[in-house]
Order: C-alpha cells, then sequence, then structure tokens
C-alpha cells in the first residue's frame, strides 16, 4: 500500500460523492484530496441566501456527499477515520483519513451502486402501503448515522400538510425567493447544476402533502394517481447545530439508499423547515424534543411510471481538488 494508493482511492471516493442529493441540486461541496486524507469544503457561493439563510440545508446536503465519500471507501476496501467540524472553521466540515485496509462487503458494494441510480421522483407513489418492518429499518439505519426518523400518525400528516401549505404561501409571497427560485429551477441547466423542466412536474400531482412549487411548470408527466399510501416522516437531531445538521444529511444519505433496497420511494420536503412558523410545528410533532432538518415522504414507487431522469452534475474537476505534494 502507498501514499499514491491512498491518493487515489480518496479522490475515486469524492467523485463518487458528487452523486449525493443536494437542496435544489446547488451542489454546494468541495474536496481537497491529499495523499492519505481529503476535506470536505462547503462553498458558500452555492449556498441559497434566501431559502437557506444559516447554512442548514447547505450543510445536510453536504453530509449526504460525505456518507456518499465513505460508503465509496468502503465498497472498495479502505478503512476510514471521520472529524466533523475539525477546525472551527465553518467551512471546512469534514476530514476523512484513511487508515488502513478493510474487509469489502458485499452490501457496500450494492449501496454504491444504488448511490449511481438514486433520482428524485416529486410524482405521487403507487397504493401500496409500506411495510412497518421496512419502516423500522429505515429508522434503525438513521439512528446509525447520529440522526432520527420519526414516521407521522395519520393526524400528524394532516398538520404536516397545512404547515407545508403555508411556508409555501409565505415564500410565495417574498419576491427575493421567488426570484431565487428561478434561478435554481426549469430552463437549460448546461453548467451541471440546478434542476432541469425534465424532473419537474408538468401539472401539481395529486399529494397529501403538497410538494414544491417551483413558479412554473416542468415537462416531467404526472399521471393520475394519489399517495394516500404514502408515509410521511421527520428527519431529526438533538440539536439544531451544524455537526448536527451534517449528520442529518449523511442519515439522509443512508436512509434514502436504505430506502432504495427495500422497493421504496424517498422525496425529501423542505419548506415546512424553512420557515421559522412551520418549524416550530414540526418540532411540536416531535414533542419539543427533537431539531426538524427534513420532511420524508416515503412510498413504494409506481411500477407503471418511468422514473424520471438524473439531475445534471457538475464535472468532476470542478469539484474535487489534488493536491501534490
Amino acid at each position: 500500500m502507498t501514499l499514491q494508493t491512498e491518493m487515489v482511492a480518496l479522490a475515486e471516493a469524492a467523485r463518487a460523492a458528487g452523486y449525493a442529493p443536494s437542496i435544489h441540486n446547488t451542489q454546494p461541496w468541495h474536496w481537497r484530496v491529499m495523499e492519505s486524507s481529503m476535506e470536505l469544503r462547503a462553498v458558500r457561493d452555492r449556498q441559497l441566501p434566501i431559502t437557506d439563510p444559516i447554512g442548514r440545508m447547505l450543510t445536510i446536503s453536504c453530509g449526504a456527499a460525505l456518507h456518499h465519500a465513505r460508503l465509496a471507501l468502503s465498497a472498495e476496501g479502505w478503512q476510514a477515520s471521520v472529524e466533523r467540524m475539525p477546525d472551527g472553521d465553518g467551512n471546512l466540515l469534514a476530514r476523512i483519513r484513511i487508515t488502513g485496509r478493510a474487509h469489502v462487503s458485499p452490501e457496500s458494494m450494492r449501496m454504491l451502486q444504488t448511490a449511481s441510480i438514486r433520482h428524485t421522483d416529486r410524482r405521487p407513489v403507487s397504493p401500496t402501503p409500506v411495510r412497518s418492518e421496512a419502516l423500522e429499518s429505515l429508522r434503525q439505519v438513521a439512528d446509525a448515522e447520529g440522526a432520527h426518523l420519526h414516521v407521522l400518525r395519520s393526524e400528524d400528516v394532516v398538520t404536516l400538510a397545512s404547515a407545508a401549505a403555508h411556508a409555501q404561501s409565505v415564500e410565495d409571497l417574498d419576491p427575493s425567493w421567488q426570484e431565487e427560485m428561478v434561478y435554481w429551477a426549469g430552463g437549460a441547466r448546461a453548467a451541471g447544476l440546478g434542476l432541469p423542466d425534465e424532473v419537474i412536474p408538468g401539472t401539481p400531482p395529486a399529494t397529501t402533502v403538497p410538494g414544491r412549487d417551483f413558479g412554473h411548470s416542468g415537462t416531467l408527466p404526472v399521471g393520475e394517481g394519489h399517495d394516500r399510501a404514502a408515509v410521511y416522516a421527520i428527519l431529526y437531531g438533538e440539536e439544531d447545530v451544524p455537526v448536527g445538521w451534517l449528520r442529518g444529511g449523511e442519515a439522509l444519505s443512508a436512509v434514502w439508499l436504505a430506502a432504495i433496497e427495500h422497493g421504496l420511494s424517498v422525496l425529501p420536503l423542505s419548506a415546512a423547515v424553512e420557515v421559522a412558523e412551520t418549524r416550530q410545528q414540526l418540532r411540536r410533532m416531535l414533542s419539543n424534543l427533537g431539531e426538524p432538518f427534513l420532511v420524508l415522504r416515503v412510498g413504494v414507487a409506481d411500477p407503471d411510471e418511468a422514473g424520471p431522469p438524473h439531475t445534471p452534475r457538475l464535472p468532476a474537476e470542478q469539484v474535487v481538488e489534488i493536491v501534490e505534494s
């Protein structure tokens, strides 16, 4: 084993992290790869100043990329340690250091392949119920990543639907929010960022909890189904602090990939978390014992619907920096 071999492994893991989900496909991460370690840094130029002024969603997005990188190293047989928020630098989110070789598990290899095919589908899910054992598995996955998943009761889903609708109306009344949304959603995406029309529903989907209103219709066909069988859950942590957000993002990635293994579709919903008033409603659903990071819609994907295309990605050379000694 040589330092050059370790550097190659880290660079490949950083590239694999580019598959991670991020709010509005902003991909707000940058990797610095060195001989036996690499750093994950936030790119504040891709933070959403109106939607995400404190950087909660940015950090959750970067946490998802961190989990993808960890998974890629594990799938290639590398053992690694992770320091989160290592130096008190708000932009240096994590440092990964290779510590040796490890056994390659079939699970890690399969999950890495799953990461490459994962996509976001904003259309209604099928009428097939979600199995309780699958939900329990997702709870355990979230716990293992240092966050938690609270599945909502039917009466809480009604409250969530009202909160999400109110949050959307608050944001709709803000011209600066609308301007920000126009920048990131719809139209051509040659730069590799944002949400193209192909992943935005052409008509409002019939869902119990309203999804994001992007301000215009896309071209993604929407059927006549309704997501009555969908389950809604709150992904949350114990503290509303950057290291908690980072772990929340790692949990989001792990839960999403595990859900796909169970044949489930996951849709993150952030509007109710972005508005202070509705965020407090989510806290009350958690009995004020946790800090909400995201709402997740979980359901069985409609087998008759072809999946939407993948969102574009930045070229690896724009997000991965190789630091030669």
